[in-house]
């Protein structure tokens, strides 16, 4: 037996004006889940205590909740003392249940056709990764979407995708979806990191019904236009200035003594918007010890497509950066849009190369360190880093180097997924919600490393949006000037 404490989340609405968190302390026995802490709660001490369970295993979905900020099934997370015990981010019903019948019954339910067919094998591999939901709906709890704007949910997305793909079923699932918020995604991946059974569901099934409404065509107008611009330019947006791969030659040796080499993928938003923060990235890495290649042939990575369902033009965009590093016997390719790196570590298969964002490569190899700012920072991470690539350390071990850090959630900015330019209003007000986060920390500066968050959040704060690589360079300079200074000679 061990002695667990937990603070958990109480509320009666027929009592309690508002909510409160109550301190217990039990004894359990060793390996026990957050679920046998809340029935020794209940059992021994209040049995006021409202929660909801049913299957024990892991099956029903039904013990949903938050321990420690994060949703997890009850009967499945391990119990830690001085955890955090609280709902679902939905409407409470009492203490730790929520409300969960609005979104049950959105869900869709097969409805036979007229002509009747049992899926073939493919068509069941094809159902088989979308099939597990247990209907706990901890995903539509994380979804940022939900916050802002009208949108079934990915919960709803799923089961659509699932009706569409299964040939028993008699109704236009792609349509429907389409009326229901299928857009309005901003592919920030947390209703996947949170779900219990790990289904896919933006790559599974929200992006898998894009291109089956590509086909329909209902594709949004605006990212019609993008898929033209990538066919007719290679690029996703067009150019405000003289672009990054005018401006640097194929290859940039380093200033001192050489670590490495690698190529270095830009990326549409840092070549052709954002190019002077692409040339801060190159000074830090030459800075650093790094030979870069960077062929002037490579394209769209294809993300923009892949986001919005227009996969039709996808395989040249992949052949054509493929050629552009393995021509040149490239071992490693550096990207620093947060993007760009997940769709080629992800979406390319069989690459000859390995692909490593920025931040890790300079934390794994280790950086010359900067001098200090006196600067109160703090950092936003893009959502195609953090849950795409999984890496959240890195730029934090980097940024603290210069400056002090000041955190804030995790929350999508909401220009991803084609939100941006496909849904703005929604865009814009993902971004208001992260304003006022950034607002509460007291930062004077906003850090990521993402060029469409640092570009979507430059416009919706007035704190200035800078990348990990500005920073870093910032911090370099000033140790120059610090060290020119220390060389004058005393007056």
């Amino acid at each position: 037996m061990k002695e667990i404490s937990a603070r958990v989340f109480r509320f009666d609405p027929v009592h309690d004006k508002e909510p409160h968190f109550q301190n217990y302390t039990v004894q359990v026995n060793d390996g026990a889940r957050v679920l046998h802490v809340l029935h020794a709660i209940h059992d021994e001490i209040d049995p006021t205590l409202c929660y909801r369970y049913c299957c024990e295993s892991g099956q029903c979905g039904s013990c949903a909740l938050r321990v420690n900020g994060e949703p997890a099934l009850a009967c499945m997370e391990e119990a830690k003392d001085g955890m955090v015990i609280e709902p679902l981010n939905l409407p409470i019903t009492r203490d730790l249940v929520v409300d969960l019948k609005p979104y049950i019954r959105a869900l869709p339910r097969l409805i036979p056709g007229a002509e009747f067919r049992m899926p073939n094998m493919e068509e069941v591999d094809l159902l088989k990764p979308l099939r597990s939901c247990i209907e706990c709906m901890a995903c539509v709890s994380v979804c940022p979407a939900l916050q802002v704007i009208e949108f079934a949910g990915p919960t709803a997305m799923r089961q659509d995708t699932r009706l569409a793909l299964d040939p028993r079923d008699g109704c236009d699932r792609v349509t429907e979806a389409v009326n229901s918020g299928l857009f309005t995604c901003t592919s920030c991946q947390a209703c996947w990191k949170v779900c219990p059974k790990e289904i896919e569901m933006p790559g599974k099934a929200i992006e898998k019904l894009r291109a089956m409404a590509n086909k329909k065509g209902l594709t949004l107008p605006r990212h019609q236009e993008v898929a033209k611009m990538v066919r007719e330019t290679g690029r996703s947006v067009d150019r405000t200035e003289p672009t990054f791969l005018e401006q640097v030659p194929e290859v940039l040796e380093p200033y001192g003594e050489l670590k490495g080499t690698v190529g270095f993928f830009v990326g549409c938003m840092y070549n052709q918007r954002l190019p002077k923060t692409a040339l801060n990235a190159m000074e830090v890495l030459r800075r650093n010890g790094f030979r870069i290649i960077i062929p002037k042939e490579q394209v769209c990575c294809g993300s923009p497509l892949i986001r919005t369902g227009q996969v039709d033009f996808l395989d040249t965009l992949k052949r054509r950066n493929i050629d552009a590093y393995a021509f040149r016997k490239i071992d490693t390719v550096v990207t620093m849009c947060a993007g760009c790196g997940s769709t080629m570590k992800h979406d390319y298969q069989n690459l000859p190369f390995r692909v490593i964002d920025i931040n890790e490569l300079l934390t794994k190899c280790g950086i010359e360190p900067p001098a200090r700012l006196p600067v109160k920072a703090t950092y936003h991470d893009p959502c195609h880093l953090l849950r795409g690539q999984g890496i959240r350390n890195q730029p934090r071990e980097l940024i603290t180097q210069v400056v002090d850090l000041v955190e804030m959630p995790s929350i999508c900015c909401g220009s991803g997924g084609g939100v941006r330019s496909g849904v703005p209003e929604e865009a814009a007000a993902l971004a208001e919600n992260r304003r006022r986060e950034i607002e509460k920390t007291g930062a004077g500066i906003v850090i990521s490393s993402c060029p469409f968050c640092e570009f979507h959040l430059s416009g919706h704060t007035d704190r200035p949006v800078k990348n990990v690589c500005t920073v870093l360079l910032e911090g370099y300079q000033e140790k120059d000037r610090q060290k020119k200074d220390a060389g004058k000679p005393a007056c």
